[in-house]
């Protein structure tokens, strides 16, 4: 079917131009028809002419994080495919029919000549342009966001699950101990044992108590009086003897101890003639229990208190930044994907002044970069962040040991929607947000150096005041 001039002038677009050249238009323009489904251009095509359609939905898509994500749709009349004849780029979006289409394609060459013949016709494309520049930019930053936020949130996620299953195990395993350390107390209780007798008990319990809490003995001194003490038991005759060496070893007991303890007890015929040993043997294991949940539980407070400061919560938009503690965080908060081969080198300045800044902004900078660098290096190499102090500003330097950025790429990477990265594995927009921050929002500085094995980002941001006043 031939495109009439009736049905250009359906299109704010065309009903500025002369019935001429909407003839001129009808002429060269070559109908595509879509069926339900069909793909009109794909994310990286190369350009092509300018879409004009003419019924039907056309959806808007783009990959991010390797999933699809709707950014929208066109509904007929309307025209599209104009930006990537403009920048002589590829196509940034995948344009699938929603319903059977009817299309028609405008070559680019006569699309720009009309462009270039028709002042008005120019600038309203250009408004259509920026509008839907605007409207794209908008929604992937917030997806980019969000995607950081995912990204954080999952991370913070691994990060607690460890420390909180070791709480809970420690709340479930110590109930039963408590249970039975306190029969036995009931038990010893009804034999009236002489005091001093009871208080070489408890000397040795409180000693096995300090020496767990603070770690006066390593594994491997650990495992040899496991060793010496599984094999005192055995010969004792202690049931499970296995399950009780190990506590006893952790709190620092030794064999000549358990001689002269337990000399009295040897000729007992009840269950006192070994629960003394059992007795220490729970005790410290309860104290390790409590030790170990304690841990997790101020790993978990260290977390929450690091995504606090990170997020820079009850705290004003712009506020005095610490630049270490900033970074401190973000390196807290990315343990999931450094742990795995990543060496960090600090370098920090001694004595940096406080700046004043948009702390939560600052934070997604060093996020965006170190996450970056990370993927640069495939999750294995060494990761260097400098800090330094000069007139008025200060410096951060984010170095990695990856494979470095193309020389003809470097003058292109905090463009908008320019990406090195696979499609659908960068959004093309977290160094332009960095730039943004840096530069809009702080008035600073940020360049970039890299060759194969190095590459560098420097930061220079100004104190804008060296002491809080």
């Amino acid at each position: 079917m031939v495109l009439c001039t009736e049905e250009l002038q359906t299109l704010e677009l065309f009903k500025i131009l002369p019935q001429s050249r909407l003839e001129w238009v009808c002429d060269r323009a070559s109908e595509v028809k879509l069926s339900k489904g069909e793909i009109l251009v794909s994310e990286n095509d190369p350009p092509r002419g300018l879409f004009i359609l003419m019924s039907g939905k056309m959806g808007i898509t783009r990959h991010s994080d390797g999933v699809e994500m709707p950014l929208g749709q066109h509904t007929a009349p309307e025209f599209l495919g104009e930006i990537p004849i403009l920048t002589d780029e590829p196509i940034m979006v995948n344009l699938r029919a929603l319903n059977d289409c009817r299309v028609y394609e405008l070559p680019a060459a006569d699309f720009l000549e009309l462009l270039h013949q028709c002042r008005e016709f120019e600038v309203t494309v250009f408004r259509a342009v920026q509008t839907r520049l605007r409207g794209l930019e908008s929604f992937i930053r917030n997806r980019e966001k969000m995607a950081a936020l995912g990204t954080m949130s999952a991370g913070l996620a691994h990060e607690l699950n460890n420390p909180a299953a070791a709480l809970v195990r420690a709340l479930k395993d110590v109930t039963p101990a408590l249970l039975e350390l306190q029969r036995m107390n009931l038990v010893y209780g009804q034999h009236q044992v002489d005091e001093e007798h009871t208080e070489k008990w408890l000397k040795i319990r409180d000693n096995g108590y300090d020496t767990i809490n603070h770690d006066k003995l390593d594994p491997m001194a650990i495992a040899d009086r496991e060793e010496e003490i599984l094999d005192w038991l055995e010969d004792y005759g202690v049931e499970n003897a296995w399950n009780i060496a190990e506590p006893l070893a952790a709190g620092g007991v030794e064999v000549k101890t358990l001689d002269i303890i337990m000399e009295r007890w040897r000729d007992d015929t009840t269950e006192l003639r070994d629960m003394g040993i059992r007795w220490l043997a729970v005790s410290f294991d309860v104290m390790s229990t409590i030790k170990n949940g304690l841990r997790g539980a101020e790993r978990i407070s260290e977390l929450v208190q690091s995504m606090k400061s990170y997020s820079h919560l009850d705290r004003g938009a712009q506020q005095w930044v610490d630049i270490h503690q900033g970074l401190e965080d973000t390196i807290k908060l990315m343990t999931f994907k450094l742990k795995h081969g990543v060496e960090i080198r600090r370098c920090y300045g001694e004595n940096l002044p406080e700046i004043l800044a948009y702390g939560s902004e600052l934070n997604q900078v060093w996020t965006n970069l170190i996450d970056n660098a990370i993927d640069a290096m495939n999750e294995k190499g060494i990761l260097e962040i400098s800090t330094s102090h000069f007139k008025d500003s200060l410096k951060v330097e984010i170095t990695d040991s990856g494979a470095g950025i193309p020389d003809d790429v470097q003058s292109r990477i905090f463009e908008p929607f320019f990406t090195t990265k696979g499609v659908g594995k960068g959004t093309g927009l977290g160094l332009d947000v960095v730039r943004r921050i840096v530069e809009n929002r702080h008035h600073g500085t940020i360049s970039l150096e890299s060759q194969p094995g190095k590459t560098t980002f420097k930061i220079c941001l100004p104190i804008a005041g060296c002491e809080k006043g």
